[in-house]
């Protein structure tokens, strides 16, 4: 595996892991000078800026990105609004290319309010998955589709094993020796799957790992979305993961994505990126 003691540059921050305590400007700064190569920005952090100037931001820090984060959820109550989040989704992606990031993180979203019906909120997914590929190729962009823990299956994700989403990217884009379509894999989604060895492999063999966050899950979890542990404080085998990712050859960042709204999102930026640079470098 590499060293990422020695390699700080091969490590990302997700802008989330911060909190979005301070502008993107101010969050881009700390994370350079912490001795990261990468971050991922947020779609809300730039609701007042041109991303065309952020991206220039970046590269004077010295900072490449690695996703662009949120895609807007895909299933909805209507065609209208079906429609709608498809645009959403393509404009997003538009301002991903500009921001230079090396794929488009896609969580799918699931049951629309009101709705128990999780085979129609999966088959809008796949709806919708052709014209959001067929834009990404004439912009020059790849799509992580992310598998979402089973816990999301209700509302952010109806994706939930990294196998269900590689049938999807089969079936959708075929066998190809440069996919457009790929997957990100996150620890805290995919550290129970029985799996998990088998369809690592399988993704990489295709070469559609995009990326890849790391974090760690806390026993007893204390809140599904926001209760996320930094590496190390929990027990996901995350050296284990990394190793098959990296085995299956995947070759990029590896990011720390942390939602941790009662401790990391009030803890003072500097402090949670030194320790990020800690872990990685002891037990990530």
């Amino acid at each position: 595996m590499r060293d990422l003691a020695k390699n700080l540059k091969i490590c990302s921050i997700n802008n989330a892991t911060l909190g979005f305590q301070k502008p993107v400007r101010e969050t881009i700064d700390a994370i350079a000078r912490a001795g990261f190569g990468h971050c991922a920005p947020w779609r809300h952090e730039l609701e007042h800026e041109s991303p065309r100037a952020v991206a220039k931001y970046l590269r004077d820090a010295g900072l490449k990105v690695t996703g662009y984060c949120r895609s807007t959820f895909l299933p909805a109550a209507d065609a209208r609004k079906r429609k709608a989040a498809i645009e959403d989704n393509k404009k997003m992606m538009e301002d991903a290319v500009v921001l230079g990031a090396e794929y488009f993180p896609l969580v799918a979203g699931s049951l629309p309010d009101g709705s128990r019906n999780l085979p129609e909120a999966r088959k809008q997914v796949m709806d919708a998955l052709p014209e959001l590929l067929d834009h990404a190729k004439s912009i020059g962009l790849k799509i992580a589709i992310e598998p979402m823990h089973p816990m999301f299956a209700a509302d952010r994700g109806c994706l939930n094993t990294l196998g269900h989403v590689l049938d999807i990217c089969d079936a959708i884009e075929g066998t190809t020796r440069n996919p457009i379509l790929g997957t990100l894999v996150d620890v805290y989604h995919t550290w129970w799957d029985p799996n998990l060895i088998h369809e690592l492999a399988r993704a990489g063999s295709q070469g559609r790992i995009f990326g890849f966050h790391v974090n760690d899950w806390l026993n007893p979890t204390q809140d599904m979305l926001s209760g996320r542990g930094m590496m190390g404080d929990g027990i996901i085998d995350i050296r284990g993961i990394r190793g098959l990712v990296e085995a299956s050859g995947f070759a990029g960042p590896v990011e720390v994505e942390i939602f941790s709204e009662k401790h990391w999102w009030k803890n003072p930026v500097e402090d949670t990126l030194r320790v990020c640079v800690e872990r990685l470098s002891t037990v990530v």
